[in-house]
C-alpha cells in the first residue's frame, strides 16, 4: 500500500490550500505565467520524487534485496481491492494536480495536460522500484489502475468541465484484524495500511443529476462502493501467524450502495470550516448502506464506514 501512504500525506499537506481554486478556471493565460507554473510543478515533482524514493528505501524496500528487473502478475491479489487503491491514489494526485495548475495561473488546457495526468506520472516510478526489488515486481495491473485514476479526472474535466463523479475512500478496522495476532500490524496506522478488509472505495455522484431533479441540494450524493472481506493474505489465506492459528474464513466481494455528501458543494464563510471541508474531499461519510456480496447475500447496514 505504498501509494496509499504517499497519497494520504499529499492530500492533507496540499489539499486545503490547493482547492481554493476548485471548480474555477484560471484567468491568467500568458506564456510567461504558464512557464513559471510549469517550473514550479517540475520543481515540486522532482522534490517529491526524491523524498518518496528515500522514504520507501528506508521503509518498504529496506529488507528487500535488489534483483534484475522483473514482472509480477498480482491482478488477483486481495480480490482487486489493491487495484482500487492504486486508482484512488492516482485520482487524488491528478485531482490535486489539475486544480493546483489552475490556482497558480495555468490555462485549462495546460492543467489538463500536465495536472490531470499527474497521478499516473508520479506513481509510475514506484512501479519501476517494485520491478527491481525481490518480493515485488513490475505490475501491468498496477499501471493500468494508475492510468484509470488519472483518466477519471482528465475525462470528466474534458467532457463536463467538473468532477461529477468523485472517487472516495472509507475505512473501519475489520473484525478479522482482531483475530490476526498482529498479522495486519501492531498499531492503528499499520492496520489502516494493511487491513484491506477494512477498505472501501466509492464512486460518489450528485443525486440531482442522477434522478434529474434540480430541486435537490447540490451536496446530496449517492455512492456505489466496492470492498472485500475474509482476507488473511494477498492471494490465499494463511493458517497461522507467529505460532498462533488464524481462523478459517471465506474470501468474498462486497458491492455497496449508500448516501454521501459532496463536501466541495457546501458553502461557508468560515475559513477554518472551509479548510476542514476541503480536506475531506476524498473521504466518504458514514451512512446507512445496502450490500450485495459474492456469497449471494443481501444485507443492510445502519451505519457503514
Amino acid at each position: 500500500m505504498k501509494q496509499f501512504t504517499a497519497t494520504t500525506l499529499l492530500i492533507f499537506c496540499l489539499l486545503p490550500n490547493t482547492l481554493s481554486a476548485q471548480e474555477i478556471e484560471a484567468v491568467k493565460d500568458s506564456s510567461k505565467y504558464e512557464t513559471g507554473t510549469l517550473y514550479k510543478a517540475l520543481a515540486f515533482t522532482g522534490a517529491y520524487y526524491a523524498a518518496s524514493i528515500y522514504v520507501m528505501n528506508k521503509t518498504w524496500y529496506k529488507d528487500a534485496e535488489k534483483v534484475r528487473f522483473h514482472f509480477s502478475n498480482d491482478n488477483a491479489g486481495y480480490l482487486q481491492v489493491d487495484k482500487f487503491g492504486h486508482m484512488f491514489g492516482s485520482y487524488a494526485y491528478s485531482y490535486i494536480g489539475y486544480h493546483s495548475f489552475l490556482k497558480y495561473g495555468a490555462s485549462r488546457n495546460t492543467a489538463l495536460l500536465y495536472g490531470s495526468t499527474l497521478g499516473f506520472v508520479m506513481q509510475f516510478p514506484i512501479e519501476i522500484m517494485d520491478g527491481i526489488h525481490e518480493g515485488y515486481g513490475f505490475s501491468w495491473g498496477d499501471v493500468t489502475a494508475n492510468a484509470m485514476g488519472s483518466a477519471l479526472v482528465f475525462g470528466q474535466e474534458l467532457l463536463f468541465r467538473e468532477q461529477i463523479i468523485k472517487y472516495k475512500f472509507s475505512y473501519w478496522e475489520s473484525r478479522y484484524s482482531k483475530n490476526s495476532n498482529g498479522y495486519f500490524g501492531e498499531t492503528a496506522i499499520d492496520r489502516l495500511l494493511n487491513d484491506y478488509n477494512g477498505h472501501t472505495y466509492w464512486f460518489s455522484m450528485p443525486m440531482n443529476k442522477f434522478v434529474f431533479r434540480e430541486s435537490l441540494p447540490s451536496w446530496a450524493n449517492i455512492a456505489f462502493g466496492y470492498s472485500s472481506n475474509g482476507m488473511y493474505g494477498e492471494f490465499e489465506n494463511i493458517t497461522s501467524f507467529n505460532g498462533v492459528a488464524i481462523p478459517e474464513t471465506e474470501r468474498y466481494r462486497q458491492f455497496l450502495f449508500s448516501l454521501d455528501i459532496d463536501w466541495t458543494k457546501i458553502n461557508t464563510d468560515s475559513r477554518v470550516l472551509q479548510i476542514f471541508l476541503k480536506g475531506m474531499t476524498f473521504v466518504k461519510l458514514p451512512f446507512p448502506a445496502l450490500e450485495y456480496n459474492s456469497k449471494g447475500q443481501f444485507k443492510g447496514h445502519w451505519i457503514y464506514f
